[in-house]
């Protein structure tokens, strides 16, 4: 696998989260696309966001796929940018409202490769949740 530049493997998670249960969904796809025109992480990014997303796709169909995947992240990102991979990863599983098994472990799996202190695992997920809360809840 290539060497991911560090908006590459900020969308390379968002991504593989998306489609850890073998679909991505317009929700899904949505949620990365307006995540890189807000977040101050992806200013300056001039690529083709579908490129990326396509090449990561048929990287995660590859035999060790996902672990490929997790190695380039791990390579490309400082510890404070594998913690904004890991938030930028359970808001796009948290775009469809129920979080998929598939999506859960590969948020387990981020959470062990970039050793991600616990506290900020809770306090990205319970952040998360208050986000995407549906109104009269």
């Amino acid at each position: 696998m290539k060497s991911l530049s560090t908006h590459e493997a900020l969308i390379y998670a968002m991504v593989t989260t998306s489609a850890a249960d073998h679909a991505m969904s317009a929700a899904e796809f949505s949620r990365i696309r307006s995540t890189l025109a807000l977040l101050p992480c992806f200013e300056g990014f001039v690529g083709d966001v579908s490129a990326i997303a396509q090449h990561c796709v048929q990287t995660l169909s590859e035999d060790h796929g996902i672990d490929s995947i997790l190695d380039a992240i791990d390579v490309a990102l400082t510890p404070p940018l594998k913690e904004t991979a890991y938030a930028l990863a359970v808001d796009v599983a948290a775009a469809d409202v129920s979080v998929k098994q598939e999506e859960l472990v590969f948020l387990e799996m981020m959470e062990d490769r970039f050793e991600i202190d616990k506290l900020v695992v809770a306090a990205i997920e319970r952040s998360a949740r208050v986000r995407h809360r549906r109104a009269g809840l």
